[in-house]
């Protein structure tokens, strides 16, 4: 089942081309001489990548998460 997700696309251009990143994942970019371009391959390469992370090998039985708290310099 598909469901709809609303991410931010970050954009500039760059000489001719319209170059993006998906602001709350970072590692997905793309570009595109278009816009429109821009948003259709950005949109390719976040399921490419969500193609990769399902196909990786993972053993839910003994996989654990766990949230902590993370200092970063400001």
């Amino acid at each position: 089942m598909k469901k709809n997700l609303s991410l931010t696309l970050d954009y500039w251009k760059d000489e001719k081309w319209y170059v993006g990143q998906l602001r709350e994942i970072p590692g997905v970019m793309s570009q595109g001489e278009t816009l429109e371009e821009l948003q259709e391959n950005i949109q390719d390469a976040y399921a490419l990548i969500l193609k990769d992370n399902r196909s990786r090998s993972f053993h839910p039985r003994r996989s654990r998460s766990k949230s902590i708290p993370i200092c970063v310099p400001s």
